[in-house]
């Protein structure tokens, strides 16, 4: 099976990245998509397939925060799991972020497996 991954970051270099980290641990049956904002995350995930995302927090036109917002008030987006992508450490944050709907955060930098191994959690898969 193959699962639609959108990652959401304002930064080109860390979408990049993250695409790469999951090829690099052999994430086998993730097909990567991207998307620089929370509005373009919404917009995507409204005309195609997503079953997870990964998104950062802090991003101009809409923030990750937002985006798990709207995606909660969106009866055909709300299933969609997320796990949050940042460099904000603080507890307050991240129990803020898991309150709204968040099934997962791992926190910048991060290792490869690291990611896979929450991404695999959060999907119920083991590779």
């Amino acid at each position: 099976m193959t699962f639609n991954i959108l990652i959401v970051d304002d930064s080109p270099v860390m979408r990049s990245i993250v695409r790469r980290m999951l090829e690099s641990v052999h994430a086998h049956g993730f097909n990567c998509q991207e998307a620089e904002n929370g509005q373009a995350a919404l917009d995507f995930a409204r005309s195609a397939r997503v079953d997870l995302i990964l998104t950062d927090i802090n991003m101009p036109v809409m923030d990750g925060e937002e985006l798990l917002r709207n995606l909660e008030t969106d009866e055909s987006l709300q299933a969609i799991p997320v796990i949050v992508v940042s460099t904000d450490k603080t507890e307050g944050r991240v129990q803020q972020m898991m309150k709204i709907g968040a099934r997962g955060y791992v926190r910048k930098p991060f290792m490869p497996e690291t990611l896979r191994n929450e991404i695999q959690r959060v999907l119920g898969v083991m590779r």
